[in-house]
């Protein structure tokens, strides 16, 4: 028994080796997985699409109320400046993801004027909690894309701040001319698998909910 025992210490410190080079390659994995989130959200923010509907507003703005272009300027510029200073940063605080949403929200209010209501309810302590970058914003823009904003019937959205998790909710119109599928929300959801995180999905007839955990709490 005693001469198995440097071979069972080899053995064993194979398994350990073989053991600690998965969860690096794990670790790489995920960090790789989540920058490249990164970039196709940033690729999606300068879509031609997005910056069609920006320069129309801001064109509009121009000669209707050129305050109001000034500060649609500065707001968009704080949105992609807040895109391109995510790199290399595989997770930020609930906090920095609120400020950065402000000036998106901005965008939207001047485009869709008073077809939506947004609100924000916090629970005191939980904004240095961890997310992924970019994971309040892209789950906006999947409501005002999937859904119809009129001032007659304006989307209600608001977003939880909780002890467990951020929960992002909004009444149901669903637009006719979207196509189905939801990519943008299975992405987000293999983003947070990587680090163990289940992202919760809750749709009844009125009603679409996303539960989003913490990464780091």
């Amino acid at each position: 028994m005693a001469a198995n025992i440097p071979i069972l210490l080899v053995f064993e410190l194979i398994y350990y080796f073989q053991s600690e080079q998965k969860a690096i390659a794990n670790s790489e994995k995920a960090k790789r997985e989540a920058l490249l989130f990164q970039h196709e959200t940033l690729r999606a923010q300068i879509n031609p699409h997005f910056l069609f509907n920006s320069l129309n507003v801001l064109s509009s703005l121009i000669y209707i109320n050129p305050d109001n272009a000034n500060k649609f300027t500065k707001a968009l510029s704080k949105t992609y400046r807040y895109v391109l200073s995510l790199n290399r940063r595989p997770l930020v605080s609930v906090a920095e993801e609120l400020n950065a949403l402000d000036p998106y929200i901005f965008l939207m209010k001047m485009r869709f004027e008073n077809s939506f209501v947004f609100t924000v309810n916090k629970v005191s302590g939980h904004e240095e909690n961890s997310i992924i970058p970019l994971t309040l914003q892209l789950l906006i823009e999947n409501v005002f894309k999937h859904n119809v904003a009129t001032e007659e019937m304006p989307l209600d959205i608001k977003i939880a701040i909780n002890s467990g998790y951020i929960t992002v909710e909004n009444n149901i119109q669903r637009s006719n001319d979207v196509e189905k599928g939801g990519i943008g929300l299975k992405y987000l959801a293999k983003q947070y698998g990587l680090y163990d995180k289940e992202v919760v999905f809750e749709h009844t007839e009125h009603m679409f909910v996303v539960k989003i955990p913490y990464i780091q709490p």
